[in-house]
């Protein structure tokens, strides 16, 4: 699958969503255009889930291309955030394909129950694509930021406050170490471990910024 844009920082976005309701004609088409083109790995994620409906992938992408458009233009601050907005408009626009190619065993596929939840409520395959939906953005903005932390660990620190670092917050999947068992495992005071923490953590917060 192609590459796709990353996704817009939330202060991007709001200011994209700004111009696109109250800038001039070019500034509204340049926000509709750039907030299409950073939510398209969006849309492939949710295209991708129904992958297996008989559909070539490039038609399932154009068509939630299609239910974002929709959910950028009739999006507002009191529907919550875009991507979970964009995301029930996206895959709305994907079901309505596959109802309009009169794939009706995929469709009764969809809502048809599969199990029951602890409460006895029957649950269907479509609960359960929504409840992956939630937050998708999100999800790759923090990886993209721990992307981030991993190179600027090694560019912005020398070793003893990286390695503090990643014993203090079991960086490398470890638990983690108090400063004081620190301190101990490098013969030096918790005090010192404090401000070494203190010092590197400035660092990646410049880093960061």
């Amino acid at each position: 699958m192609k590459t796709f844009k990353q996704p817009l920082t939330a202060k991007e976005e709001a200011e994209y969503l700004r111009q696109l309701k109250t800038g001039d004609i070019r500034q509204k088409r340049e926000a509709k255009e750039l907030l299409v083109e950073h939510n398209l790995r969006l849309v492939a994620y949710i295209a991708k889930k129904y992958q297996n409906a008989d559909e070539d992938m490039e038609d399932l992408i154009s068509t939630g291309t299609i239910g974002l458009i929709k959910a950028i233009d009739s999006f507002d601050e009191g529907k919550g955030k875009l991507s979970t907005y964009a995301s029930r408009c996206i895959d709305n626009e994907l079901l309505m394909l596959l109802r309009a190619g009169k794939k009706k065993s995929r469709e009764v596929s969809l809502y048809e129950p599969i199990g029951t939840d602890r409460e006895g409520n029957e649950i269907n395959l479509l609960d359960i694509i929504e409840q992956e939906q939630a937050d998708i953005v999100e999800r790759m903005d923090v990886r993209e930021r721990l992307k981030r932390l991993s190179g600027l660990l090694n560019e912005k620190l020398d070793e003893r406050e990286k390695e503090i670092l990643i014993l203090r917050y079991g960086l490398t999947g470890d638990r983690e170490v108090t400063q004081r068992e620190i301190g101990k495992r490098l013969g030096i005071s918790r005090s010192y471990v404090s401000r070494i923490e203190k010092r590197a953590l400035e660092k990646l917060r410049e880093g960061f910024d």
